[in-house]
């Protein structure tokens, strides 16, 4: 059954997993996919924890793995291994029947007129890394964390263009205000009708600088806009910064009581993102299969 299908003729909300960055960054690792070929065991262990606590989605440490984000960090990794690492790696982890989605996020740069990065250029470096990601087996893309809906679009035409697999897209918001919008100003009216026409198979909302109850808030507005599943992948609570890091604090059942306000609205998928555990998936699990 491919992902679509699964999600269209499941009984209950699709699950996702939780954070990896965080999850690395507690386990003592630098963020980031390089771990896929550096520490390839951590990265493992955490897709199992998340497969164990009942996500029917893996995502890929591949968020950041495209060849203008590697070279502008400094990263000395090859683009092509480091997504079919983390391809493989999600795969092994999800070998009971679970599935696995490539991720694809910004390169970092911000496009013209506002920026110095062409649409070609993006282009270029999206097209080479979900090929790559096709080539390791991924069940579909997830585009995500992004800020400016130019260059989600970009990355979702180019996946479209290199491959008939499905692409989830899903953007981070800066505020809940007035229905929600992203740091560049976008509306999540406009990027979930926009996304729409382009051809994306799943839409909706992570990360950003809100907590769960206004991601549910955006939700609703995302769902009256688009005719496509609406997923949503909340932080555990806001950003905060304690002793110069950015911490997320918020406890699994209130984090599942969240998930439960993105659901009222309307979300057929959800999951979490930054400073979400194992934990924090599991509660959610329960949540469902509490129904």
């Amino acid at each position: 059954m491919d992902i679509i299908k699964f999600i269209s003729t499941s009984n209950r909300p699709v699950l996702l997993d939780g954070g990896m960055g965080t999850q690395l960054d507690a386990a003592g690792y630098k963020m980031g996919g390089q771990n896929n070929l550096s520490n390839p065991d951590a990265v493992l262990t955490i897709h199992k924890n998340y497969a164990a606590s009942g996500a029917d989605l893996l995502i890929t440490n591949t968020l950041t793995m495209n060849r203008i984000y590697i070279e502008s960090e400094g990263d000395d990794v090859d683009v092509r291994e480091v997504n079919l690492a983390g391809a493989r790696l999600a795969r092994e982890a999800a070998a009971d029947g679970k599935y696995v989605l490539g991720d694809i996020g910004s390169t970092g740069k911000i496009l013209q007129p506002f920026g110095p990065l062409t649409l070609e250029q993006a282009n270029q470096v999206y097209q080479e890394q979900a090929s790559i990601l096709a080539e390791g087996g991924v069940d579909g893309f997830i585009v995500e964390t992004m800020f400016d809906l130019q260059e989600a679009l970009c990355a979702l035409r180019a996946c479209r263009s290199v491959s008939d697999l499905p692409v989830f897209v899903s953007m981070a918001f800066h505020s809940a205000k007035n229905g929600g919008h992203t740091i560049m100003g976008n509306s999540s009216e406009d990027c979930a009708r926009s996304l729409t026409d382009a051809g994306a198979s799943v839409v909706g909302a992570n990360c950003g600088d809100i907590d769960p109850q206004q991601m549910a808030e955006i939700v609703q507005v995302m769902v009256a806009a688009s005719s496509l599943p609406v997923i949503a992948q909340p932080n555990a609570g806001k950003p905060k910064q304690a002793h110069g890091q950015t911490v997320f604090d918020m406890t699994p059942t209130d984090f599942s009581n969240g998930i439960q306000a993105c659901l009222d609205a309307g979300a057929r998928l959800v999951g979490g993102c930054c400073g979400t555990t194992p934990a924090h998936i599991q509660a959610v699990s329960d949540l469902l299969e509490a129904g």
